[in-house]
């Protein structure tokens, strides 16, 4: 049976007014289907705030044990108001991040370990029902499809890096409806209620 709107409408952002609400719900409903370009939006391009769920160029990365730092495109997992540069912390913000890959090369690489082009898994991938990955649609300032690798996260004292750089060159912003799927993946990759461990 499926949901009405009143029904659904406890678990959508209370911040959104009642159309807002209502848009999101349809994109809801067409889920999957609808991994496209909807996930992103151009409405805060000029907003100087790194957001969560922005898809930032040239942020320091780690991959350890292997002892290199390299700069590459990341995807912020730290709350917007956390890294507001108005909202002072005693240590400094640090801003949250994962490392976003291509698409094409994570195919390329899972067929080279594995000899096999695991189709299966790839369009698992690209609905979003891989814990560990989000799966980014081809936007604009990507440039491709790519994944959120979610299982990665580093870390960069905020006050260190170049904000005004960093928003000139942000990749993306995502969308109500993206933002809402980036923080279901989010939540199940990070926080599972019904682990199934009892822990006293």
């Amino acid at each position: 049976m499926e949901n009405s709107f009143e029904e659904f409408r406890t678990y959508l952002p209370k911040y959104l007014s009642l159309e807002g609400q209502t848009n999101l719900f349809k994109e809801l409903k067409q889920f999957p289907e609808n991994i496209d370009d909807r996930m992103f939006t151009s409405r805060l391009i000029n907003t100087r705030t790194i957001f969560q769920g922005d898809a930032l160029a040239d942020v320091w990365v780690s991959n350890l044990p292997d002892p290199t730092i390299k700069k590459a495109r990341v995807l912020v997992l730290s709350n917007t108001c956390d890294v507001a540069p108005e909202n002072r912390r005693l240590l400094g913000p640090r801003l949250l991040y994962c490392p976003i890959i291509q698409f094409g090369k994570y195919k390329e690489m899972i067929q080279s370990q594995t000899g096999v082009e695991m189709e299966d898994h790839l369009a698992e991938i690209k609905r979003q029902r891989h814990s560990g990955m989000f799966y980014l649609p081809a936007s604009p300032g990507l440039g491709y499809e790519a994944i959120a690798l979610l299982d990665r996260v580093n870390n960069c004292d905020l006050q260190t890096l170049p904000l005004d750089e960093l928003l000139a060159n942000r990749l993306f912003t995502l969308s109500d409806y993206g933002f809402y799927l980036f923080l279901f993946k989010l939540s199940v990759h990070l926080t599972r209620l019904r682990e199934g461990v009892a822990r006293s």
